[in-house]
């Protein structure tokens, strides 16, 4: 029913599909969104031009733009439901299954396989996680002063403590550590044609997730044998009413954790030094009295960010939302920079004001039951990468950054120069 009623719908004019949108800078989507949010707040887009599927049907998707309709789908499973991806365009359930864990099942899969992982993220092991993770800020800021003004800050340090921390958490052997970082890069820069050369993006996704399933695999039959004190020990041990993890969802769940764990924070940490060098007075604010301020400047850091752009849900009976009609079967695609500059909640929305209070934005997801699980591990981290390089490297300044295009997920940021002035200079 949804592809006969789209068949005699217009597409929006404008797309929020195409490579050339995601190309803009995030002030010119920002501009879109803005007109968007006033006059159709719930759009009817193109489907994506060069599916990896073609052969699967995808009429196209309603975009979500504003921030209530955002939390109201995010918050309803029931109507939105999750369990047929949560990409733009349309992948076959296998491709889901291999790739996006938890994150794209609906109750009551869901429920078991979030109560199996989430042992690794409560506040107690997020704090036996913490000194770790202050100890290797404090060594990437060190290697990065040595390295001296001009190093590629991306390089050197916001891609650094993410994929440490990840692979700290699950327990990954020293000689994998890069190649973990090499795929779960090329899987979040596939789209970008200046990556791929001419490759094909699924070519690069499917190697990439190949390699994630067989380390994963290779590691939970290891840690069955010699269990350690580690993510991975405790996925291969888990049972939650007699349920065990298989080596499929173990290997998923590795895939996620990759990719999604290691972008979100890495993306946060390189936007917001570039937001600290514009912004001069947010940071002297903050410094006057940093422990006092970096609780509520992180979340300041996460809206303005908005590492995760878009995710999508499906309907899953005949709805309505913001007096849309939405049929079942139709995709709806939440946009989370959007919602983390609807004026109707954030005022001043453009404005980057790290003492915003109340600041519920969305950049961890509009609640519900798919709210990210590692949030709370995300916030540590940025809280110890910016205690080091503001105390460490107080005068730290960006560049002009190189950013990910053709991604319609990450907000990207390849490469971003940093200026500093050395310890004994």
């Amino acid at each position: 029913m949804a592809g006969d009623i789209s068949q005699e719908r217009p597409y929006d004019e404008i797309d929020l599909t195409t490579r050339a949108f995601w190309a803009l800078s995030a002030a010119e989507r920002e501009e879109r969104f803005a007109v968007l949010r006033e006059r159709r707040p719930i759009s009817w887009q193109r489907p994506v031009r060069r599916p990896m599927f073609p052969h699967l049907p995808d009429p196209g998707y309603w975009a979500v733009v504003c921030y209530d309709d955002i939390v109201e789908v995010s918050r309803t499973p029931e109507v939105f439901g999750s369990g047929e991806g949560v990409q733009l365009q349309t992948v076959p359930p296998e491709f889901n299954e291999e790739s996006q864990s938890f994150i794209a099942m609906d109750h009551p899969r869901h429920t078991k396989l979030r109560k199996l992982v989430s042992s690794a993220f409560t506040p107690r092991q997020v704090q036996r996680l913490e000194d770790r993770i202050n100890a290797n800020a404090a060594t990437i800021v060190e290697d990065l002063a040595v390295l001296g003004s001009g190093t590629d800050f991306v390089a050197h340090c916001s891609g650094r403590l993410p994929a440490q921390t990840i692979a700290d958490m699950i327990g990954i052997p020293e000689q994998e550590r890069d190649q973990v970082v090499h795929h779960a890069n090329a899987t979040a820069q596939s789209g970008d044609p200046a990556f791929r050369a001419g490759r094909d993006p699924f070519e690069i996704i499917l190697e990439a997730q190949t390699y994630f399933q067989n380390t994963a695999i290779a590691m939970a039959e290891q840690r069955r044998r010699e269990p350690a004190d580690d993510l991975m020990t405790r996925l291969a041990q888990a049972e939650v009413d007699g349920d065990r993890l298989t080596d499929l969802e173990i290997g998923a769940f590795f895939v996620l954790l990759s990719i999604a764990g290691n972008d979100t924070t890495r993306q946060t940490t390189s936007h917001t030094l570039k937001a600290l060098t514009d912004f001069p007075e947010q940071r002297a604010w903050l410094m006057e009295d940093f422990e006092g301020r970096i609780g509520r400047a992180v979340e300041e850091f996460i809206r303005w960010a908005s590492p995760v752009m878009t995710f999508r849900r499906t309907a899953l009976a005949d709805t309505e939302l913001h007096g849309q009609k939405i049929a079942a079967g139709e995709k709806v695609v939440m946009f989370y920079p959007s919602g983390n500059r609807d004026p109707k909640v954030f005022a001043d929305p453009g404005r980057f004001d790290l003492a915003r209070d109340p600041n519920p934005h969305v950049g961890f997801g509009g609640g519900g039951p798919h709210f990210c699980l590692g949030a709370q591990v995300a916030k540590t981290q940025l809280r110890a990468i910016f205690r080091e390089l503001l105390h460490r490297l107080p005068d730290i300044r960006a560049g002009e950054p190189d950013y990910l295009t053709g991604s319609a997920i990450f907000h990207g940021v390849k490469s971003m120069p940093c200026t500093f002035t050395a310890a004994g200079s």
